[in-house]
């Protein structure tokens, strides 16, 4: 049994050399690559590495989009017996000083000039980056820089190579062990400085073949791999099942053509984060609202319909005939056309993960027949430790074990996590793996749940963001923010939201609006703004959000454990949060803490009982200049309503 990635590369290319591995969108046409072919350029892409001088133990950089070249070049990386460590593509040059240093890195591959650039200003604070290799030359003709080479001249070296020393690859590919490790992922730094998450072959192919198992993946999965490589998410959905399955990894020609390549590839399998589902929904709603009347409310009578029967046919359970067969037309008329328009026609397994889904979200797409599911893991765990089963998905829960994992609660609430999938260690950073890792190999997740009546895992929050309301008509009620966040971010009109109450009277919420979903709603009603600023302020547009933030709390109260998380009063912020401004992280999330921090004044005001506050923030700019955005935000109470007490 093949047992490394590339082992199992060679392995499907003398199997199905002809077969279909990855295909690239350029120019507006799909372009397809072979297994046989993928192999060849791996090898000599590996023996222009090992003439460059890249040696067993080595790291090197991977900077892009997906791309056949990238994904070939971290497999040639681990022929050799190095480590690829994937980076984020939209990350600052300051960003990626600390992971470049902290692994010693001396080779990197760069996908373009923007990446070349970021590398080289990175050059001055890790001078033993001796090595970068481009994929795409445009803008690059005139760069003299040392040690900057493209990847066709590397191509060409290795294939010389190559033809001198046939048996080199091959016996390189050999030699790699289960054990030996296999890719460092950088985590997100929510809290901090990252960590480089160590991952054996073992580890990361083991998660992947439970994975495939639990959904009966085969060779025959159409994927589309269009989200961060340096997220294990992805990586582990478009490198480690790949090679584990063989099925076809489509590359999209860019981050804006996405949506319309979706639509083409039509994947069976399909993975992205909450946020990615949020957009779609928003877009759909938007093209809704600009429909006509009857159009309007044929969708809308459609849509009642599959939030009351919907989910229960997904999940195999009894429905009425009458139901059923008003089921099956609105699948002509709504469901059949709107899956088409997503692009998930052909979708038979669809997984969300990175945070929590809104309830609402998560039961939007079951009921249209798609099958969305979640799962539950981590970086450190190579992504897969629950998944679940197809007829038991819920919104509440995140699954069931999968194979080889072992689950407990620790007294605090905090679960913790044993598998084959667990990172072999933080690189260069002991103190900080022996505070995650048991010496009875437990994991501390730092997530905060427990296992249901049904064997599923709830969670409910991070331990460390999981608090209580003190003082007030809730005193010591239970705050969970991640779970009010997701509620509200359901609504197509809210886009981030930060939620804060721990230890106080009451919560709080800082609103991102989105843009594209309010700026529709404005244009509709002649609502005239001058940018998103102006639009945020807007009355019309706080009296959009309090009946959003109130139907929330109308559901809040209905839950007696979260009644206390209702919120009292918001603002809607003058700019977006940018991971680029330190507020979100790579992936996305939000940084609470150092939101705290930026914003003090404003969540002073919140809680001080003020109806606005004046506030100044610098930004940056894509091109990387510096600048400030001020604005006198408007603050409003909302509504909150009384635990609904449950029946005797």
């Amino acid at each position: 049994m093949q047992t490394t990635f590339p082992q199992l590369l060679l392995h499907h290319a003398t199997q199905r050399p002809s077969a279909p591995a990855m295909r690239e969108k350029e120019y507006g046409i799909w372009q397809t690559l072979s297994w046989a072919q993928l192999a060849r350029m791996v090898e000599h892409l590996a023996c222009g590495l090992h003439q460059a001088g890249l040696r067993s133990g080595d790291h090197m950089v991977v900077v892009g989009a997906n791309r056949p070249r990238l994904y070939a070049t971290m497999l040639a990386v681990q022929s050799l017996g190095g480590v690829p460590v994937p980076l984020y593509q939209d990350a600052a040059a300051a960003e990626c000083v600390f992971p470049i240093v902290n692994a010693e890195v001396r080779f990197a591959f760069a996908e373009d000039q923007e990446q070349v650039d970021k590398l080289l200003e990175v050059q001055s604070s890790a001078p033993q980056l001796a090595h970068i290799y481009f994929d795409d030359p445009r803008g690059l003709r005139n760069y003299q820089d040392a040690g900057l080479a493209s990847i066709d001249a590397l191509l060409e070296a290795g294939a010389a190579y190559a033809a001198a020393h046939p048996a080199f690859f091959r016996d390189a590919v050999a030699a790699t062990r289960p054990s030996d490790v296999g890719a460092m992922f950088f985590t997100s730094g929510t809290t901090g400085q990252p960590k480089g998450v160590v991952h054996t072959h073992d580890s990361l192919l083991n998660r992947a073949r439970a994975g495939a198992e639990f959904d009966h993946l085969s060779s025959a999965e159409e994927v589309l791999a269009y989200m961060p490589v340096a997220w294990i998410g992805q990586n582990i959905f478009s490198y480690a099942q790949w090679l584990s399955c063989g099925y076809v990894v489509n590359c999209p020609e860019s981050a804006a053509t996405a949506t319309i390549d979706l639509k083409e590839i039509g994947p069976t399998y399909y993975f992205a984060p909450p946020r990615v589902f949020e957009g779609l929904l928003t877009s759909v709603m938007i093209r809704m609202e600009d429909a006509s009347a009857p159009k309007r409310n044929m969708f809308e009578a459609c849509m009642r319909l599959a939030k009351r029967v919907g989910p229960d046919l997904m999940d195999g359970k009894a429905v009425g005939l009458l139901d059923r067969a008003l089921y099956a037309l609105g699948d002509i008329l709504v469901y059949g056309p709107l899956r088409n328009n997503l692009g998930f026609s052909r979708v038979r397994v669809a997984y969300t993960a990175g945070e929590a889904i809104g309830p609402d979200l998560f039961s939007f797409y079951r009921s249209i027949g798609i099958n969305l599911k979640q799962l539950y893991g981590s970086t450190e765990t190579a992504v897969f430790v629950c998944l679940q089963p197809d007829n038991e998905a819920r919104a509440d829960t995140v699954g069931v074990p999968c194979a080889g994992v072992e689950i407990k609660v620790a007294d605090n609430g905090e679960i913790l996590v044993k598998s084959p999938g667990l990172l072999r260690e933080y690189y260069k950073n002991p103190a900080a793996t022996a505070e995650v890792l048991t010496a009875e190999g437990w994991y501390h997740t730092s997530d905060a749940g427990f296992i249901d009546a049904h064997g599923h895992l709830k969670i409910i929050d991070r331990v460390k963001d999981v608090g209580r309301i003190k003082g007030g008509a809730f005193d010591a009620a239970m705050f969970a923010p991640k779970y009010v966040e997701n509620k509200l971010k359901f609504f197509p009109q809210i886009k981030e939201v930060v939620a804060y109450g721990d230890g106080r009277e009451q919560v709080c919420v800082l609103i991102n609006i989105d843009f594209d979903a309010v700026g529709n709603w404005a244009e509709r009603r002649n609502l005239p703004y001058a940018g998103y600023t102006d639009l945020a302020q807007k009355p019309e547009v706080y009296q959009l959000i309090k009946e959003c933030v109130e139907q929330v709390n109308a559901d809040l109260c209905q839950d007696a454990l979260l009644a206390g998380s209702q919120v009292s009063r918001f603002l809607v912020l003058h700019k977006e949060l940018d991971a680029d401004d330190g507020e979100l992280t790579r992936t996305n999330k939000v940084r609470r803490g150092f939101i705290a921090d930026k914003y003090q004044p404003l969540i002073d005001a919140l809680y001080s009982g003020k109806t606005q506050q004046f506030i100044e923030t610098q930004v940056k700019f894509e091109d990387g200049r510096t600048g400030s955005v001020s604005a006198t935000l408007r603050i409003d109470d909302t509504k909150t309503f009384a635990p609904v007490k449950a029946a005797a």
